[in-house]
């Protein structure tokens, strides 16, 4: 692999120039490998001087690790592994030390001298590591276990033994015949104080010899221990559980019938969306030394005893609620966080109705709850841009917030007073704090939704800061020395490569070009972002055209529509897309004589909350409309011929091509869904709880955006396409779709197959078929 440091701007340039270099369908669905791969990850070496990064090597599947040291990349081989630097070190206060986690060992670097020591080796990966409050030991997690590693005694040793039995040592609950045989029968009743003794004293003997293990924590036989986190100090311990067995949905069987044993065979798969929902969380309060546990009462969360869906229980005659909502706290690492003395902790919890998401603090001393924000939506309150911390001076908490409309950084001193740090119709993510925390970096979008740069601002102002100007950064890190971003980035054509810039802003240094020759030798049509119009009161759609230099005078011509995927997903940017074989194929429907749109519909990211909220138990309906507006808007500015219209696209997208020709029939005269969803009961829970409800509770939301509930409606020319074997939206949606249609006498539909396809293809020859099937629809019925 060569590694090249071309300018960019001439590489872009020269490609804007050049007139669009022919594709074929075979080339553009090719192994993308003819392309050169992207740099997949990238991290900074202890000195901030070495990078590293990942790439997958030519021809095989296999990840090889790259490092550059100056101009020069070189890959890592195997004697080197032993002392790599990995990614999201851990940095001690000073940041004069880093913890390490590297194939689930741990390491310590020193940052000074650059000498690393191992921690643990061990088979079972160690995870959470984190320095402990005096700088002198690390603490990380072995399973349900936390240990802390002294540095000047170069020993680990447990701090905390979570065990999910009963206490063995407990006392017994009351029981009659039991208080009578021990005062009857003074045997028994010796034998039990000797046992009673024996155990006291090897306690105590135990708790007393600080080269022993300390006693086991029992949470009793009836949870499940979901995620834990120490204090940095040592003393408590915050413990998120779930009732044992108490996920009761039934799990999904998808079938395989291409096999190597040459079986049918079968694989349980993900639970479906109900009312019973995943399983409330639980917390719990460890005192680390008493091993005393503590029930958290949510009683003093606001709104906890509210129900925001009181009248739609109340209209499919379903009780009411009683007590809490129940809640989940979702991961360590986003739903608990320390201050760095361990004195004060803050955790996140979500409504599992998805209506409300608290931060509260906890009174260490009294075990208690003290509620810190509240954010609630009517509609459903974002999955991301949720985290949250605290500042070096262990009594500021910082959080990421929807409550403006856009995502937005916030902070709030220990009088309960919070101030926003960032503000505007724009939306920032992927926040790193300098070790001081007074400048926070991230990512943003200020100019235009689809333009990523990195930002910072600092706390005395706020001034927001451009330190970029590239267009399409992916992601960012700053070095260990806090001088320097190194930056990961793309452009339309350009898969992501990167570079480093300073922490304070200016030029960037680029460090790869992974293109092969072939592909940078080629030119492309670039796409022309523009903003659509909408006649239903909302923002401009922006979209990507694609289209020839030149519109012939007078020529009509046939119009494809691009739907993305995931709904919450956003494909109209200055990045590389991920569907970067469809902008291929966009260029060979040019080529072909046609004009293509690609859409940012409303619910897609990075368009603040009403954007993302549009389609609350209307799924399919405010995206049409968009559609709609963006085919009148080809017809009127681009020479798009109103009466020879297609659209196409996968997952979401493959829904939302059914909705377009169900119920909009006499507008989209074919279209291909690719693995669609038909009926939004058979998707996962957490997805379409949030914008649905549950179909029990509200049946209306279900039935109006599920696109079987249309089939009657079908007049066009239909191609499904669907792995068989696809663990994300199962190939049943589009089997049930197939006999739906069947029944109903349908014409001018098919059902393409893939036995050996998930839900992202990955065989060349299966890209080949299904878009060949595409390009033969659209020629054959819209010219």
């Amino acid at each position: 692999m060569r590694f090249v440091l071309p300018l960019l701007a001439t590489a872009l340039a020269a490609s804007a120039s050049a007139a669009p270099t022919p594709i074929t369908l075979d080339q553009a669905m090719a192994n993308p490998d003819w392309i050169g791969n992207p740099v997949e990850s990238a991290w900074w070496g202890w000195d901030s001087r070495q990078v590293y990064f990942k790439q997958k090597r030519t021809g095989s599947a296999v990840r090889d690790t790259w490092q550059i040291n100056g101009a020069a990349a070189t890959k890592v081989d195997e004697k080197q592994l032993a002392n790599l630097d990995s990614a999201d070190p851990v940095y001690n206060r000073e940041r004069t030390r880093a913890i390490l986690l590297r194939n689930g060992d741990l390491f310590e670097r020193d940052l000074k001298t650059g000498a690393l020591t191992q921690i643990v080796r061990g088979t079972t990966p160690a995870s959470d590591a984190q320095y402990a409050a005096d700088g002198n030991h690390v603490q990380f997690r072995v399973g349900s276990d936390w240990f802390s590693w002294s540095r000047a005694e170069r020993l680990v040793a447990p701090v905390a033994l979570l065990r999910t039995a009963k206490d063995p040592d407990a006392v017994p609950d009351a029981d009659f015949r039991r208080d009578m045989q021990l005062r009857l029968i003074a045997t028994l009743a010796q034998v039990k104080k000797d046992k009673d003794d024996t155990r006291d004293q090897r306690n105590a003997e135990r708790a007393a010899d600080a080269t022993r293990a300390p006693l086991p924590i029992y949470l009793g036989d009836k949870v499940t221990i979901e995620t834990s986190a120490l204090s940095p100090d040592g003393r408590y311990l915050l413990v998120v559980t779930a009732a044992k067995d108490g996920d009761k949905r039934r799990v999904g069987k998808m079938p395989k019938y291409v096999t190597e044993s040459g079986y049918e065979e079968s694989d349980d798969e993900r639970k479906r969306v109900s009312d019973a929902g995943p399983p409330p969380h639980s917390l719990k309060l460890v005192d680390v030394a008493t091993r005393k546990v503590s029930e958290l009462s949510l009683d003093d969360l606001p709104g906890i005893k509210d129900d925001p869906l009181a009248a739609m229980r109340a209209a499919q005659k379903l009780d009411p609620l009683k007590g809490n909502r129940a809640v989940r706290f979702e991961g360590r690492e986003e739903s608990i966080r320390w201050s760095a003395n361990g004195a004060r902790v803050a955790v996140m919890a979500q409504a599992i109705d998805n209506k409300d998401r608290w931060i509260a603090a906890v009174d260490l001393g009294a075990a208690k709850l003290k509620p810190l924000h509240r954010l609630s939506d009517a509609a459903w309150v974002n999955n991301r841009g949720n985290d949250f911390g605290w500042q070096p001076d262990n009594s500021t908490l910082w959080y990421e917030s929807e409550e403006s409309g856009y995502a937005h950084l916030y902070l709030q001193g220990a009088d309960g007073k919070a101030r926003a740090l960032t503000s505007g119709k724009w939306e920032e993510s992927n926040v790193t704090w300098s070790s001081d925390g007074q400048t926070v970096y991230f990512l943003c979008n200020p100019k235009l939704p689809g333009t990523y740069e990195v930002c910072s601002t600092n706390t005395k102002d706020g001034a927001l800061k451009e330190l970029t100007a590239l267009g399409g950064v992916e992601s960012f890190a700053l070095s260990p020395d806090g001088r320097k971003l190194l930056v990961r980035y793309s452009t339309a054509y350009m898969p992501a490569q990167i570079g480093t810039v300073s922490a304070s802003g200016g030029k960037l240094t680029q460090l790869t070009d992974t293109r092969t020759a072939d592909y940078k030798a080629r030119a492309w049509i670039e796409p022309q972002i523009v903003p659509v119009p909408s006649t239903h009161g909302a923002d401009p759609v922006w979209a990507k055209l694609y289209r020839p230099a030149t519109l012939e005078p007078g020529k009509k011509y046939p119009v494809v529509m691009f739907v993305h995927g995931a709904g919450y997903l956003q494909n109209v940017t200055r990045r590389y897309p991920v569907y970067f074989r469809e902008q291929m194929f966009h260029n060979l429907l040019v080529q072909k004589g046609y004009i293509v749109l690609d859409m940012d519909y409303r619910a897609s990211l990075g368009y603040g909350r009403n954007w993302r909220t549009a389609i609350y138990r209307q799924m399919g309906h405010p995206e049409l409309e968009d559609y709609i507006d963006g085919l009148n808007w080809m017809v009127a500015n681009q020479q798009g011929d109103a009466s020879n219209v297609g659209i196409y696209g996968g997952s979401y997208g493959g829904f939302m091509t059914f909705m377009a020709l169900l119920r909009a029939p006499d507008q989209f005269k074919s279209g291909a869904a690719l693995r669609p969803v038909t009926d939004w009961t058979t998707y996962n829970h957490e997805y379409t709880a949030n914008i649905l409800n549950t179909p029990e509770l509200d049946p209306q939301a279900y039935k109006v955006s599920s696109p079987i509930e249309y089939a009657d409606q079908l007049k066009g020319n239909l191609l499904i396409a669907h792995g068989m074997i696809d663990d994300n939206v199962f190939f049943q949606d589009s089997v049930r779709m197939a006999q739906r249609l069947i029944e109903l006498k349908k014409d001018h539909w098919e059902l393409a197959p893939y036995p050996l396809e998930r839900h992202g293809f990955v065989h060349p020859e299966s890209w080949y078929d299904e878009y060949r099937r595409i390009y033969q629809l659209f020629e054959r019925t819209l010219k």
